[in-house]
């Protein structure tokens, strides 16, 4: 009789591993699951000014993502403001590209201002580096005057493929991560817009 118990209960947890596992299986494979670590708060103001600026609203997710992790009271080591982390003195330049009126540094904590700058800058940037997204993430990172002496020097042909001649890690990491999430976003949200 013990040997039958213990067979059907060894049966039993077989099933029951299997089901465990299938339904482990289709929670990953569900948009709806993967969306808890890809959110996309600001949707409305993020796909406005993307439109706006002429810009894809899956890039500006993806660099908040990588910048803040859609936080806007979020403040770097070296001074960047806001979900996009924007240097005060890149948003005083787009601010009065921009011709916004009365622009302070502490204006880049409003989400707002902070991706109606950090759009708008992305597509000044999109615009010299023509529409190169690898080229225009590093220098939303390491500064277009980097990247354009990265270029004109062939220490960087702006390539996917020579995304490891980048000089600066950070850079480099940073433009992995956010091309990275850059895809997720574009899967699990592109049929919605």
């Amino acid at each position: 009789m013990r040997k039958l118990l213990r067979k059907r209960r060894s049966r039993y947890s077989g099933i029951i591993w299997l089901v465990l596992l299938a339904a482990i299986l289709a929670m990953l494979g569900s948009k709806c699951f993967w969306r808890v670590f890809y959110p996309l708060p600001f949707k409305e103001l993020i796909f406005s000014q993307a439109e706006k600026n002429n810009i894809d609203p899956y890039l500006v997710a993806a660099i908040i993502k990588t910048e803040s992790n859609f936080v806007p009271t979020a403040e770097s080591p070296m001074g960047a403001k806001g979900i996009m982390q924007i240097m005060p003195e890149t948003g005083a330049w787009a601010a009065e590209k921009m011709k916004l009126r009365e622009f302070k540094p502490d204006d880049l904590y409003d989400p707002e201002i902070n991706i109606k700058i950090g759009a708008w800058y992305i597509s000044d940037l999109t615009n010299e580096f023509k529409g190169n997204k690898m080229v225009v993430v590093a220098a939303y990172n390491g500064g277009r005057g980097n990247v354009r002496e990265w270029l004109e020097q062939g220490i960087w042909t702006g390539e996917h493929a020579g995304v490891d001649q980048i000089p600066f890690t950070e850079t480099r990491e940073y433009v992995k991560k956010v091309l990275r999430n850059y895809s997720w976003y574009r899967y699990l949200y592109q049929e919605d817009a």
